[in-house]
């Protein structure tokens, strides 16, 4: 057919270069719209080539078929085979299961014999964080999800002010030209001056078009790339030079039976007006510097930093429900399967990103941010805390991971908290009030390591179950994992909540454990302080107010005595 067009003459000639080469152009300017389509082929390439060869074979032997019955068994094979394609592949999940165990053995998991101490905690949970951030800006602005990364050598909060997605004509024209970036470990967070940051980016996660993060970031990746990974969460950062930065975390698709996501590097997007070679550049070869993960070395502020995906975090802990065996977590097995707790109030799930200090631990672990999880068995009514799993923020190539059921511990886990705080404080009003974000804290107190869950109290907005309020001074409360006893904490005085914990648990601890008594040597000389300035009062001899009289006249009298005349 286009043959004979061709042939018809100049003008069809010219037409047809023209079309083509308008396809050409659209083929490489619309590679972002079209990308999806080729990282779905390349997710279920397995899949799709095993059902494209069974519908030719079946189709064949259904042409080459002249009994009427013979075909219409073909056709019954065909549906039964599509049928069992979905029912077991979606329905069951299976697909999902093999993607999972492809994860687990390509992970590279390291078993730890000592929990790590938690530094650096963090006050507010993140759906307190994002919605004081929206409270704290104008009609036409949003902010973007907040992540917590390292700045100056402090863990803060950072987010985008950016143009509304309620505006179309604001996400076309307006760039980004604030980030919030606010401390984690401060129990008042400020979004006033000091703490919106004036930095123009021209690409943004609500920008429309090619300034959208997403679009820019795959119109820069190259052929192989295109079909291979996709962006992933967007941070906010410094960079070595302490200029602000976007960084777009990867998600890099490995293997060919059941593909399975992992850790691609990051896409860095400089900060910058838009202007029209902006423009020619993005739509041409998009924006953004690739930094594959074995060059993140060679960028100190990219290193013990928070850009690994939890899309790719999470199948790498819920991975380890494989620890028993390739056939253990089937329905008929599930003697150490595990799962990720979701929470039903919690708007923000796990992983919660912590910092953790490694020093003086036997493994090789840095110590700063971690993607931490606590599994627990599969079946909904086990809420025993089974493993603790600390995945590196920086996206580096190791999973670590504590055996709680293997010690015998005895812990509870995250899905048990929420009742242990409202069960402690029957006095408040749980329908609009709700334990979010239970994230670890452990330190070592009473002679012993112990982890402990810090919640917050949040509060929702009844017109909106899904918007959270925070609060400048939120409700704080500690639960011991493994005594189950809650304890209230003072959220502005953290330096006291270790001893807060001690003075209501140490009774049981000691009738328990048979430990010794701790906090006395402040205690003692606290007491020794008031006692000596008590002992000082008391040593000051009591006076006589007659005691100068008795002397005067003393003396008057021995002076009498000596004047009397000698016999």
């Amino acid at each position: 057919m286009f043959a004979n067009y061709w042939r018809r003459g100049v003008k069809q000639k010219i037409i047809s270069v023209l079309v083509i080469a308008a396809l050409i152009i659209a083929l490489f300017v619309l590679r972002d719209d079209y990308q999806p389509v080729l990282l779905f082929v390349r997710k279920y390439i397995f899949v799709i080539l095993l059902s494209l060869i069974v519908l030719f074979f079946g189709l064949r032997a259904f042409r080459n078929s002249a009994s009427t019955g013979r075909r219409l068994g073909i056709l019954a094979l065909l549906i039964t085979f599509f049928a069992l394609i979905y029912l077991v592949g979606w329905h069951l999940k299976f697909y999902d299961y093999m993607k999972t165990y492809n994860v687990f053995n390509d992970l590279n998991k390291v078993e730890i014999n000592e929990l790590p101490l938690t530094q650096n905690e963090r006050i507010q949970p993140l759906r307190n964080i994002y919605s004081m951030a929206n409270e704290s800006v104008g009609e036409t602005k949003d902010v973007s999800l907040p992540h917590l990364v390292r700045v100056d050598n402090e863990n803060k909060w950072t987010m985008a002010i950016q143009p509304s997605e309620k505006y179309s004509l604001q996400q076309i024209r307006d760039d980004i030209e604030e980030v919030f970036s606010v401390s984690s470990t401060s129990p008042f967070p400020r979004f006033s001056a000091e703490n919106r940051i004036p930095v123009i980016f021209s690409i943004g996660e609500s920008l429309k078009f090619s300034r959208n993060t997403y679009n820019a970031v795959v119109q820069r990746f190259n052929p192989w790339m295109l079909i291979n990974y996709e962006p992933g969460d967007t941070f906010y950062m410094k960079n070595d030079s302490g200029e602000w930065v976007e960084v777009v975390s990867l998600i890099k698709w490995k293997g060919f039976f059941f593909p399975y996501p992992s850790f691609g590097g990051v896409m860095v997007i400089e900060s910058g007006e838009h202007d029209f070679n902006d423009y020619l550049e993005r739509i041409a070869i998009g924006k953004g510097k690739y930094i594959s993960p074995d060059e993140l070395k060679n960028y100190p502020y990219l290193t013990k930093q928070n850009t690994l995906a939890q899309k790719v975090s999470r199948l790498q802990a819920e991975s380890l429900k494989f620890l028993g065996g390739f056939s253990d977590p089937l329905p008929w097995n599930m003697e150490t399967a595990v799962k990720i707790p979701n929470l039903a109030s919690d708007q923000n799930q796990q992983p919660f990103v912590t910092d953790f200090d490694f020093a003086g631990s036997a493994s090789d672990a840095y110590s700063g941010l971690y993607h931490w999880f606590g599994l627990e068995p599969i079946g909904a009514e086990r809420t025993s805390l089974s493993f603790s799993v600390f995945v590196p923020a920086d996206g580096t190539d190791k999973l670590y991971y504590y055996d709680h059921a293997a010690k015998k511990q005895g812990y509870a886990g995250v899905s048990a908290m929420p009742l242990k705080v409202i069960e402690s404080r029957k006095e408040f009003d749980w329908s609009v009030n709700k334990p979010v974000e239970f994230r670890p804290y452990i330190k070592d107190i009473a002679g012993r390591r112990r982890l402990f869950f810090l919640g917050t109290i949040s509060a929702i907005r009844e017109s909106n179950a899904g918007q959270f309020d925070g609060a400048a001074t939120p409700d704080l409360a500690l639960i011991d994992s493994e005594y189950r006893d809650v304890v209230w904490i003072d959220v502005k005085h953290p330096s006291t909540w270790d001893q807060a914990i001690y003075d209501q648990l140490n009774e049981a601890w000691r009738a328990s454990e048979g430990i010794g008594y701790f906090y006395e040597n402040a205690e003692t000389d606290e007491d020794l302080m008031i006692q000596n300035a008590v002992d000082s009062i008391m040593a000051v001899p009591s006076t006589n107010r007659n005691t100068e009289e008795i002397d005067r006249l003393q003396k008057r009298l021995d002076s009498l005595k000596s004047a009397e005349p000698k016999e």
